[in-house]
């Protein structure tokens, strides 16, 4: 019995170092991204937006041939941005969890409400884990169209969350693939749970740990769309 704990204990530790190794890769992109290709791309932008001021008045075709490249220009900048938001959100690092769901909240494309109770700052690898499972909530939740209410809090050492969804089909959403959400949280030793209620509530806990330099106070907030 202790052998088969034991390496119980060695799988889930395995699973966690994955998840870690994976988030931090995230991180190191997001940032390569960052420093790197949106930088050129915001440097292209200036000096289009300087040759097109140094247009001669004479020149109608030339001055709107800099504009459209100058239009291409933000564009692929802000493409950029929404592509390194998705791999990693450097909201969700340097403003915590409460903040990065509500941003990501607000592009969910369906009316989210969003409540998340007064709690410190967790280990990055708790925040990412609750982060990215809520997201995926919120992206099957608006595959079908329904608006939800996200709800972040800390109780019993746990950090908790649960995604309601008051016009959904249980049944839908229980033979609904989410193993990647369930495996994630599994990874930090939490479990997800998906009940009936008033539509669907689809439930989450993971083991509470703070960061290092302490508990950073942060403020209760209910925001809606």
């Amino acid at each position: 019995m202790d052998e088969l704990r034991h390496e119980a204990a060695e799988a889930r530790a395995s699973r966690a170092r994955v998840v870690n190794a994976a988030d931090d890769q995230r991180r190191s992109i997001e940032r390569e991204l960052h420093d790197g290709a949106m930088q050129h791309l915001v440097a292209l932008g200036v000096n289009l937006q300087l040759a097109a001021d140094l247009v001669p008045a004479g020149s109608p075709e030339l001055a709107e041939l800099l504009g459209e490249m100058l239009r291409n220009a933000h564009e692929a900048l802000d493409e950029m941005r929404q592509l390194a938001w998705r791999i990693y959100p450097s909201l969700l690092l340097d403003c915590g969890l409460g903040d990065a769901l509500r941003t990501a909240a607000a592009g969910a494309g369906i009316p989210v409400r969003v409540e998340t109770a007064a709690f410190g700052r967790c280990a990055p690898a708790i925040e990412a884990s609750v982060y990215f499972c809520c997201v995926e909530l919120l992206r099957h939740a608006a595959e079908d169209g329904h608006d939800a209410t996200l709800r972040v809090w800390s109780e019993h050492e746990l950090l908790r969350f649960d995604v309601t969804l008051e016009s959904a089909d249980i049944e839908r959403w229980q033979t609904r693939d989410l193993t990647s959400v369930s495996d994630r949280l599994a990874a930090v030793g939490g479990r997800l749970v998906v009940e009936a209620g008033r539509g669907v509530r689809i439930s989450g806990a993971t083991p509470l740990a703070t960061a290092a330099q302490g508990v950073i106070p942060e403020p209760c907030h209910t925001s809606a769309r």
